[in-house]
């Protein structure tokens, strides 16, 4: 039995079909029963919902699980409680193999989120538990698309002079799905899942142009505007964890580019990387499809 945590978020979205493709027994996690029952429908039948930071939530998602995949809320001011209580958890339960999706260069402890990840990383590797650490780069997400593609603007909370590596999630979901299948020759390895290119807002903006036949202008913005397309009119100082977060995610990314290696992800993929441009060309078919 494999436990997949966040499961109906965008990892889990894509990770769900391909393991029940390798006809892999699955558990999910999820925090509602509207994501429930999209797994339902996707064909999970075990699913548990509820926090795990919650004991007896966290009890029932591990019992008689054999291997763990994590995906931490990042927006969630419990993320780091909630890894390592599961890393606990999961020692106690006897688990084979626990793989946690962290972030590229989690080192870089100015960002909240790799902080974070960082000490649940250091707690991973203490726990004498047989692992797997994923470290993928910034996601080549349809959400930044969006505007691009309706109102003709591409958006960025930080600088658009600094170079960024990107990666597409069905490829990171692609490794995640190779290394439960077949952990053992993965076991206590940490891998860097990034795509070729480096690219700054201009270029980005430039291959969504190329795409979409149209000039794309690129705009910065701020942690706060970024936050508002995540809680919409919510108070945002109710929010005061995840204002924290993104505004040290520009704050960084301002200062310092952000860049990665695809030389680990080819060769766990046996191919090529999505490239930023292929990511393009997909979704604005889906878009035309859907218009």
């Amino acid at each position: 039995m494999i436990l997949v945590t966040a499961a109906n978020g965008n990892q889990g979205k894509l990770l769900i079909p391909k393991l029940l493709a390798l006809k892999l027994p699955v558990r999910a996690c999820v925090l509602t029963q509207a994501s429930a029952h999209a797994l339902h429908a996707a064909g999970i039948k075990d699913v548990i919902v509820g926090n795990i930071s919650d004991p007896g939530i966290l009890a029932k998602a591990i019992q008689g699980v054999e291997k763990v995949y994590h995906v931490g809320p990042t927006m969630n001011p419990q993320e780091r409680e909630m890894g390592i209580a599961l890393i606990d958890a999961a020692r106690g339960e006897g688990i084979k193999h626990f793989v946690f999706s962290s972030v590229l260069h989690a080192i870089t402890s100015d960002i909240v989120q790799h902080e974070v990840k960082r000490d649940v990383e250091e707690h991973l590797l203490s726990s004498d538990l047989q692992y797997t650490i994923l470290q993928p780069s910034n996601y080549m997400l349809p959400l930044k698309l969006k505007p691009a593609f309706e109102q003709g603007v591409f958006r960025l909370s930080w600088s658009l002079e600094r170079l960024q590596s990107l990666v597409a999630l069905e490829d990171v979901t692609d490794v995640a799905a190779a290394v439960l299948q077949n952990s053992e020759p993965h076991a206590y390895a940490t891998y860097e899942l990034v795509a070729p290119g480096r690219y700054n807002a201009h270029q980005l903006g430039d291959t969504i142009s190329r795409v979409v036949g149209r000039k794309i202008q690129v705009e910065e913005i701020d942690a706060d505007t970024y936050l508002k397309a995540w809680l919409g009119d919510a108070d945002q100082s109710q929010f005061p964890y995840q204002v924290r977060m993104l505004r040290s995610i520009t704050k960084r990314y301002s200062n310092h580019d952000f860049l990665g290696n695809p030389n680990v992800l080819t060769w766990l993929l046996n191919r090529p990387p999505t490239s930023f441009e292929q990511f393009v060309r997909s979704q604005y078919a889906a878009f035309k499809a859907g218009s």
